[in-house]
């Protein structure tokens, strides 16, 4: 009796495997074409690669960011990561779980007092 217990087992947690990944890659998917989709001129972001900068000219493929005050860098719209605050923080929840959001409580303040 255990043993068509077993055999059903193994296939019902390969079926459930997989269900949870794409359940997951469906959820990313999400998350960045509504990211896509809130762009605006004048949106400070990060992009995939680290480069923070403020957007300053968007289209359908490319989004022309400042970098530096007058120094215009052109990327592949898809590139840009996150929205990001004036601190370079992220807003609300840049990834679909929210990680990578920082709680300022938590950021180690520098000793002035010596």
């Amino acid at each position: 009796m255990t043993d068509g217990l077993g055999a059903l087992l193994l296939p019902a947690m390969i079926i459930i495997l997989l269900g949870f990944m794409f359940w997951s890659q469906r959820r990313r998917q999400t998350a960045i074409a509504t990211l896509q989709d809130s762009l605006a001129v004048g949106d400070d972001v990060c992009t995939t690669s680290g480069l923070f900068g403020r957007i300053v000219a968007l289209d359908e493929v490319v989004a022309t960011l400042e970098v530096a005050p007058g120094m215009p860098v052109r990327f592949d719209r898809r590139a840009v990561a996150t929205k990001v605050d004036t601190t370079g923080r992220p807003l609300g929840s840049g990834t679909p779980d929210g990680a990578g959001t920082v709680d300022p409580s938590d950021t180690p303040r520098p000793d002035t007092e010596k």
